[in-house]
């Protein structure tokens, strides 16, 4: 018999189901079952295409940074030849890499730095100009054509290709110190201090930045030193001194100097007032007029007058000789009872390494109440020398002998023995801004006597 359910046709026979058409069950079972696995294949994909988004997005992000801040390895053997300035090494790279990819930017930007690097400023101009024809928004292009116009004296030039780096990527601490360098390039000292202010601003750690700012110091105009001499005889009492001076440098043409000395001499004290004034004109040299007086007690010039001449020759920074420096001066003392003149004259030699070697030569007319005037000559050899250089420390020294007499402004010393005089000294220079200098020497008079000297004195520059 077949009999009709809600779940299929069927037949039964003696109570048992023989047949059953499962046809529309079937069918309708599929469907439920295709409409729910639809449902949740839908919810799979939406979660799935959701995370490989998310996933590509991060190797978007990821993979270029990573290939931006690792350089790749023909980059880094090109830093390490052009570190050891072998520049035919470095270029065979960069153009073997040019062959492979002509239109690389890159790579062109390479070719022009290697060429900057190397000292051929013109070619690297032409290559960064041709190269900002076709991408003119990227700033190390920019900061590379100011190098380039730098390296050919272009310093405006240069100043505008920085502005267009600057105003492209202002975030930069680099392209600020460049910047900077540029208008210090310029003597626009106030505004490369602000540029490279703000190079360390955006970047505290940078070394460049820092020694950028001591560069730009406003340089001291005023120096004021403080100093003390002593002379130890074999045959006398000590003899003492002191004295502060002021030296101004009020413009690049004009100085002043002013000094205040003190003196004790056997036990009387005696002190003068000395001033001076300096006229600089590059293309003649300098010329010095001055004088002195003071309260002398009859031990040391009542008064003084002196002028002095000044000229040098630079010759070259590769040679042996690197300049000539001639001074010529002199200097009149008036005594109680004498009056001293002398003629001085000095040459200064320079020489690699800041050696110098002054050859100096001075003769001294003396005229005595009651007597005629003699004439009395003396010389003068002094080798310098730099021992030591830590940044702004900085030591050096000097050496010299001298034969004659030696000291024309004490009334001891006037035209009365011949000595031979050996001795040297020593400058530390603190920082920028003071220093230390002491002297110490040896005196061989006739008639057995010694005169045994030394002083310090510490200078402070503003």
């Amino acid at each position: 018999m077949l009999y009709h359910g809600n779940s299929g046709d069927f037949s039964v026979a003696n109570g048992v189901v023989i047949a059953m058409n499962s046809t529309v069950f079937m069918s309708a079972q599929a469907s439920g079952l295709r409409r729910e696995s639809l449902e949740t294949l839908r919810a799979l994909d939406s979660r799935w295409f959701s995370s490989l988004r998310v996933i590509l997005g991060i190797m978007f992000l990821v993979f270029p940074a990573f290939a931006q801040h690792q350089p790749s390895e023909w980059q880094t053997q090109v830093r390490k030849f052009a570190e050891t300035k072998d520049w035919d090494s470095a270029m065979r790279i960069v153009e073997r890499e040019l062959a492979r990819a002509p239109q690389d930017m890159d790579v062109l930007a390479w070719r022009a730095r290697v060429l900057n690097w190397s000292g051929h400023s013109a070619e690297a101009e032409k290559e960064y100009l041709e190269i900002l024809k076709v991408s003119r928004n990227d700033p190390d292009n920019w900061m590379g054509l100011a190098g380039a116009y730098l390296g050919e004296g272009k310093v405006e030039d240069g100043l505008r290709a920085l502005d267009r780096a600057v105003e492209l990527d202002p975030k930069r601490a680099d392209l600020r110190a460049a910047r900077a360098r540029a208008l210090r390039a310029m003597g626009e000292q106030n505004e490369a201090r602000m540029e490279f202010q703000k190079a360390l601003n955006l970047d505290p750690a940078s070394m460049e930045a820092r020694a950028g700012l001591i560069s730009v110091r406003g340089e001291p105009r005023h120096e004021m030193r403080f100093g003390q001499g002593n002379d130890l005889f074999n045959f006398t009492s000590a003899n003492h001194d002191g004295w502060l001076s002021l030296l101004s440098q009020w413009t690049p043409h004009w100085s002043t100097s002013f000094a205040g000395s003190f003196y004790e001499r056997a036990g009387i004290r005696a002190g003068k007032f000395s001033g001076a004034i300096t006229g600089r004109v590059s293309r003649w040299g300098a010329l010095t007029v001055g004088g002195a007086a003071g309260h002398d007690n009859a031990v040391i010039p009542k008064s003084e007058a002196f002028f002095d001449v000044n000229h040098g020759w630079k010759a070259s920074e590769t040679n042996f000789l690197r300049g000539v420096e001639f001074d010529y001066g002199q200097h009149w003392y008036w005594y109680q009872t004498s009056r001293i003149r002398t003629l001085n004259g000095t040459t200064i030699i320079y020489l690699p390494r800041d050696f110098t070697l002054s050859l100096g030569a001075t003769g001294v007319r003396s005229t005595f109440s009651g007597t005629g005037a003699e004439w009395r000559p003396s010389g003068m050899t002094r080798l310098g020398f730099p021992l030591a250089n830590g940044g702004e420390k900085r030591l050096s020294g000097s050496i010299f002998f001298a034969a004659g007499t030696e000291d024309f402004a004490q009334i001891d010393q006037i035209g009365r023995f011949a000595s031979q005089t050996y001795g040297g000294g020593l400058r530390f220079q603190i920082n920028a801004r003071q220093d230390v200098t002491g002297y110490a020497s040896y005196q061989k008079r006739t008639q057995d006597r010694t005169d045994t000297s030394f002083g310090l004195s510490y200078g402070i520059h503003f």
